[in-house]
């Protein structure tokens, strides 16, 4: 079994209490309203972050749009997706930082960004096929820094694509923007989801509702869950909150299927094509701050 002190299995050379090991809560502390957190925590599991959190997670998510956006301007026809994992595997090392994705979950992720191409909703895996002509492309990538997480993606058309694959495209941004444009405290989580699936239904397009978005900062994953479907999660956003929104958008049924071979490709049920597009966002008191800044 390994040891606190042993060197962590992701070879990142740091000790596993330093990289992967599972972190005990951090308390809310500072500025916050200390009752506001303790019911937040108590009734959701929600933890609202404190200033020194927050710098933290800012800066994981800067480094992660960062390493997108450059990873993104490298995918081109005729290069793999491999060759876009190792490129963002040495923006990591370089920066001090880990790459979330690898080794997460069971099984174990086995690289250290996802990319999606085509059908594939969401967790693809990188190989060695060349992108081509036409292809639509989501890269996710999930930073580690200092202890702080930063979660973002977004997509890439290679060259010029088909009506189809652009409207999906397309359709998947404007979710993520429009969803993004309500947050402030006293939103309801659930209106998040009624924004996405307003605008993709009246654009001919389907919400995924197998994956959801996620609270995300101290952890990876944290609560709440956020559904960009239509749900019944009436929780009021508030200051403090740090979350995803990662609409995942067909073009074609919603219904997703997870690869039965290496448990993590999900692909449209009707082979159609899908797009996300994904930023870390923190609930400010008027409104909301995008800590995953890329460029589209």
């Amino acid at each position: 079994m390994i040891d606190r002190n042993d060197p962590c299995w992701c070879k990142s050379g740091q000790k596993w209490k330093k990289c992967h090991y599972p972190k005990e809560p951090i308390q809310t502390t500072g500025e916050l309203n200390s009752t506001l957190a303790r019911t937040y925590r108590k009734k959701y599991g929600i933890l609202l972050k404190t200033p020194e959190q927050i710098a933290g997670i800012r800066a994981a998510g800067n480094l992660a749009a960062q390493i997108l956006e450059k990873t993104c301007q490298m995918a081109k026809a005729g290069v793999t997706t491999n060759q876009l994992n190792a490129f963002a595997e040495k923006l990591h090392q370089e920066a001090g930082a880990i790459p979330a994705c690898l080794g997460y979950g069971d099984p174990p992720f086995p690289k250290s960004i996802c990319t999606s191409l085509n059908e594939v909703v969401c967790h693809g895996i990188p190989d060695d096929k060349p992108l081509i002509e036409g292809d639509i492309l989501n890269i996710d990538i999930t930073s580690i820094l200092q202890g702080y997480y930063g979660d973002c993606s977004r997509m890439v058309v290679i060259g010029k694509t088909t009506e189809e694959k652009q409207r999906v495209v397309d359709v998947s941004y404007e979710c993520l923007m429009r969803a993004i444009a309500i947050l402030k405290p006293g939103v309801l989580v659930s209106q998040i989801g009624d924004v996405i699936e307003d605008y993709a239904a009246k654009h001919g397009c389907s919400v995924v509702n197998l994956f959801v978005a996620h609270g995300v900062g101290v952890d990876f994953h944290e609560p709440p869950q956020v559904p960009h479907h239509r749900n019944q999660i009436h929780i009021p956003l508030v200051e403090g909150m740090t979350f995803t929104i990662e609409p995942m958008i067909n073009a074609g049924i919603r219904t997703t299927i997870v690869d039965y071979d290496d448990g993590w490709t999900a692909r449209t049920a009707d082979k159609k094509p899908s797009a996300q597009w994904e930023h870390t966002l923190l609930i400010t008191s008027n409104g909301c701050e995008i800590l995953t800044p890329w460029v589209k």
